[in-house]
């Protein structure tokens, strides 16, 4: 990747849905230029594709952190807990007082009490404290 290709995505990534014209403008580039480097980005599965982010409030369901503290000597060993768990988005480990931070995006409320009460009822699991997701300001994740 080079520095044409950089500004690109960095184009991209501010908004996908911008003009070719637009971007070849930005960057210093004809049209049949950017159109070619994107599809060689695509194609290279630099970029792997263009998605819509909702901000929390307009998504169905309902979304929350559990801050997890287990027993183990280390993360991997109770991370299979959390890979049974489809509404799982991430599994993070993490500094401090608690060992693992899991974002998960229930259908329902009723549905994240379930998946909550099944962490906390696995044997290596010490401590679970739960935050729901009531707005999200930023999120710049592509």
């Amino acid at each position: 990747m080079d520095k044409f290709d950089k500004a690109i995505i960095s184009e991209l990534r501010l908004n996908a849905r911008q003009s070719i014209s637009f971007i070849a403008e930005q960057v210093n580039l004809s049209r049949s230029a950017v159109t070619e480097r994107i599809k060689k980005l695509e194609q290279a599965g630099v970029i792997r594709g263009y998605q819509v982010l909702l901000s929390e409030s307009q998504k169905s369901g309902v979304s929350a952190y559990f801050e997890i503290q287990h027993r183990c000597a280390r993360c991997a060993e109770v991370i299979h807990i959390f890979t049974t768990i489809p509404e799982v988005i991430t599994c993070q480990g993490i500094t401090g007082d608690m060992d693992l931070l899991v974002y998960v995006h229930a259908n329902s409320m009723q549905r994240l009490h379930e998946i909550r009460e099944f962490i906390d009822a696995q044997a290596d699991i010490v401590k679970i404290k739960t935050h729901v997701v009531m707005s999200e300001w930023i999120n710049n994740q592509a």
